[in-house]
This record gives C-alpha cells, structure tokens and sequence, in this order.
C-alpha cells in the first residue's frame, strides 16, 4: 500500500514506474467540492477584492456582472466586471478548542496592511508543556487560488497532525491569485515564515511561541500549492538564512510541480495536463510559463539550497503530478544537497485524498508518517 525511499533507492527518471492509470483525471483541479459560507468572520482574508479585468480585449462597456471571461471550474470564475467566484474552499470555522484531539486554536495578523494572517494551534494536554515542543509551519493548498487555513478541511487536519506530533503550529495564510498572481504569495509566506522567527529569542508579539516553540525543531510543510510554496521556502531559509530558526525537515504533500515538457506519465493524459497548464498560466501570468522556476524545480539553479536536514515528499499513484515529486528528490542528488530524502507514494490514491477522505486508512496512514517525520526530530 505505501511504498518508501531515500537517497540510496534512486532510479533515475528514465527508469521510473510508467504504469499510472491513464484514465483521465481530474481530481487536481477538482482540489475540494463546493462548500456553504458559515456566519463566522475570521481574520481579514487575503484576496476579497476584486480583480483588475485579465484581458482587457475581453471587456466593454456593455458587460454584465453574468457574463465570464475565464471559467476555472470547478475552482473558479472570473466575470468581465472584475468579480472572483470562488466555488470551493469557502467555507470558514472559527478557532476553538477542539474536543476530540484537545486541540486549541487562535487567529492572528501578520500583516495588516497585506492582510496575511494565520491560524495558530497548540496541544492543550500538555499546555503549559514541561518542554518546548516542535514547530510547523504549514502552508495550504488550493491551486494558489482558493482555501484558507479557516476551511474545515484545513483547520481540522492541523488539529490531527499537533495532537498526534504534540506539536505547535501555524497554519499561514497568504494573497491568493488572481488578483495576487504568484509569487506573491510565496512572498507572503516568507513574510509569515520571517514573523514566526522574530521569536525564537522569546520576545516575539505571539505568546504561545514565544512559550512553547522550540526553534531548533521546526517544520515547513504544505500541500499541493502550499507544498510548491514550502519548497520555495526552505529554498530561501537555505539561501538566506532565517536567524534563530533551525530547519530540521520540510514535508511536500503532492507537490504542485510542472513544466513545459512532459515526463513519466503524463505524456499519457494530455487533456489533464492542459489544464495543470492553464490553471499555473491563470495564477501566474509570468513569461516563463511552465518552465518558470517556481513551478519547475528543474529549471531553478538554487535548488540545491534546500535548507533543511530531511525533507519528505508525499506523492499519490493516481496524482498526474506524481512523477514531478519524484523527480524533484532526483534533482536535489543531482544538486549535491547534503541531506537526507524520502518518499512515501500511497497506492490508488489521487492528488490531495486525504482532504477528501479524511477519515479513510490511507489518510490516518498518511498523517501517521508525517508525525513520525516530525517525532524523529
């Protein structure tokens, strides 16, 4: 059901396992269904503006709010008068103590002016704990379009992973594409990962940090898009240094990764890979397309910087970007980076399941192996 590597197991791309279902697929950018607004208001949200028309040559002084110039279903749409819908990840849950992991949840400004905020969450078992404990920083997915660390889906994973990694956690939340197309927000991030080590000497504006985060035990991790924006992260930690904070691993959760040119199995499923193609040009307008360095790793010369000690990449059989996190662990032994990588593939799984099922086994054993990545620190 999982298969495990490092280092040490590496075949090369060329070599790597074809027999992925060409069965078209679209669960990538179906990346989580439709959901209802709740009541609760959480901290100013990112991107709640509306965006400047995409393609001017589309736009007249007749248009409607009806009619659409980009459809992005079932992630997005965007309407000639500038107007986002968003048609997942809109649902928000407000911060609490949770009564089955006795969880407890809090949110907070990092920016004001930017509106970056994030969700912070400590294990109230231990709370005060008798020692500091780990700390991650997770980065949400949602196609750099969509979801917020507020979503169910979010807030109720990081309530798994801090209960069963006894850890301390902050889910960031960063300016979302269209009308912040990346990299903003991978900047906002590293504004967020900044903010997060103006703690480490204990005198930070957060005081569940400042108390319980042991900054020589952190963490960087996301998925899917937030997993493209941890790399791009750690990446920068190992480039420029992030004073006080050590790195111990990072954790890529189906990373969204791409390029111009196919490799492993997605030769085999064109119409899907037009629209992984799509989606990156929608949120990134940049004249590098799918070769822009921050969407493919292969392109990027800095690479090899990856600051951190371990890192785990977490690929699904059936995801049409599985190949991509393959070849990213290739690519760092190429680099000559000097630490230690696995990856943990789940069989017939697709992009991003365990949100989906959260309650399946694969899911449990999912989050299992990213705890015990966290718990070997």
């Amino acid at each position: 059901m999982i298969r495990c590597s490092s280092f040490s197991g590496l075949q090369p791309l060329k070599h790597l396992n074809n027999n992925v279902p060409t069965k078209p697929n679209s669960a990538f950018v179906n990346f989580l269904p439709p959901l209802p607004l709740k009541a609760y208001n959480p901290l100013p949200i990112p991107s709640q503006k509306r965006a400047k028309p995409l393609n001017s040559s589309t736009m007249d002084s007749t248009s409607t709010d009806a009619e659409v110039a980009y459809d992005l279903s079932p992630v997005l749409k965007v309407y000639k008068s500038g107007r986002i819908e968003r048609l997942a990840g809109v649902e928000v849950v407000p911060p609490c103590l949770d009564p089955e992991t006795n969880v407890e949840s809090k949110d907070v400004v990092i920016s004001e002016k930017d509106g970056v905020s994030a969700r912070l969450f400590i294990p109230k078992a231990t709370y005060p704990p008798p020692r500091k404990l780990p700390l991650l920083v997770y980065v949400h997915g949602g196609a750099f379009c969509i979801e917020t660390p507020f979503s169910p889906n979010y807030h109720n994973l990081l309530n798994k992973v801090v209960s069963k990694a006894n850890a301390v956690a902050v889910s960031v939340h960063y300016r979302r594409a269209p009308e912040h197309p990346v990299p903003t927000g991978h900047q906002d991030s590293w504004h967020a990962l900044k903010w997060v080590a103006s703690h480490a000497d204990g005198n930070g504006p957060e005081e569940w940090l400042n108390r319980h985060a042991d900054f020589n035990k952190v963490f960087v991790a996301g998925d899917s898009a937030g997993a493209n924006i941890a790399s791009y992260l750690g990446v920068r930690v190992g480039t420029e240094g992030l004073n006080g904070v050590n790195v111990e691993g990072v954790v890529l959760v189906h990373p969204f990764f791409w390029g111009e040119e196919p490799i492993g199995s997605e030769a085999n499923r064109p119409e899907q890979a037009k629209k992984i193609h799509d989606l990156w040009r929608f949120a990134c307008p940049s004249a590098g397309g799918s070769d822009d360095p921050i969407v493919n790793p292969a392109k990027d010369p800095k690479v090899g910087k990856l600051g951190c000690e371990r890192l785990l990449v977490c690929v699904a059989e059936k995801d049409l970007v599985r190949d991509r996190a393959w070849y990213y662990k290739e690519l760092l032994e190429e680099s000559g980076w000097p630490g230690v990588a696995q990856v943990l593939e789940i069989k017939d799984e697709d992009h991003v399941f365990h949100l989906f099922k959260p309650n399946s086994e694969n899911a449990h054993l999912l989050i299992d192996q990213i705890v015990s990545f966290i718990k070997q620190a």
